[in-house]
């Protein structure tokens, strides 16, 4: 353990941990084990460690192409998935839409008050007036009876197929740019064009994220596959490092999305 923990965040060691233990479980017990709703960094570090072996595989679904929150199978080499194993189930908020308006974190704020962990549902996405999520096939219901109010608004959830998911509205912008250091306050001015200050400043006033945790420090420095959210300004993603300029800067390769209005 203490030689696969070289590779990761002492923070990341509990999920570390419970990764190798369902690999573990697969190899004993030659069967295929489903996780929950993984974010992208867990999905990283159980693939990574997957990937030591020969005779165990996984993949990750998360309901539609370019899912960010995914649920993965972990399964023996000979085995071959198909969608229904993924049991992700695609709900749709119906809402009188002329008359109300629903915004993501009303979303997420219902749902995560429900008294289940954050990993029983996966992305929620729109089109700007479309709302869907989507879940662990195995808590559909509880869902589609519990939830009948979205903040204040009266809503209908709607089991949907996973045919009959929308485009979201959101999509990473992706480029390669060079920032002095890859410290958290050099990647966020860099990602939103802000002052290195006014980087500091939000992540001292808690309004950072890193990895879907809060995030206070500034000269924290990221990894490729960290997730930055910033509220009021959107997400980055450092998808790479490529190395350094001439002028040793760092070249890297963001991933960004921009909220539609800063706070």
């Amino acid at each position: 353990m203490d030689n696969i923990m070289q590779h990761f965040r002492p923070e990341e060691a509990p999920f570390v941990e419970e990764a190798a233990g369902w690999i573990q479980e697969v190899r004993d017990q030659y069967r295929s084990i489903l996780t929950n709703f993984l974010n992208p960094k867990e999905q990283f570090i159980l693939t990574t460690l997957v990937n030591r072996l020969d005779e165990i595989k996984v993949q990750s679904y998360g309901g539609y192409p370019g899912a960010e929150m995914s649920r993965s199978l972990i399964f023996p080499d000979y085995f071959v998935p198909k969608l229904q194993d993924f049991n992700v189930t695609l709900l749709e908020i119906q809402y009188p839409t002329k008359f109300a308006v629903i915004h993501h974190r009303n979303v997420l704020g219902t749902l995560a008050n429900m008294g289940v962990e954050r990993n029983t549902f996966g992305d929620i996405i729109s089109n700007g007036e479309d709302w869907q999520f989507f879940v662990k096939s195995e808590m559909s219901d509880f869902f589609l009876s519990e939830v009948g109010k979205i903040g204040n608004i009266k809503v209908r959830l709607v089991e949907k197929t996973l045919d009959e998911v929308i485009k979201p509205e959101n999509d990473w912008e992706s480029g390669s740019t060079t920032v002095a250091s890859v410290r958290v306050d050099a990647v966020v001015a860099e990602g939103f064009h802000i002052s290195r200050n006014h980087a500091k400043e939000l992540i001292e006033e808690r309004k950072v994220t890193l990895n879907w945790k809060p995030h206070q420090r500034p000269d924290f420095e990221l990894v490729a596959n960290d997730l930055l959210s910033v509220r009021g300004y959107g997400r980055i993603r450092l998808d790479s490092i490529e190395g350094k300029t001439k002028k040793s800067k760092i070249r890297v390769l963001l991933s960004v999305i921009r909220s539609k209005k800063k706070k």
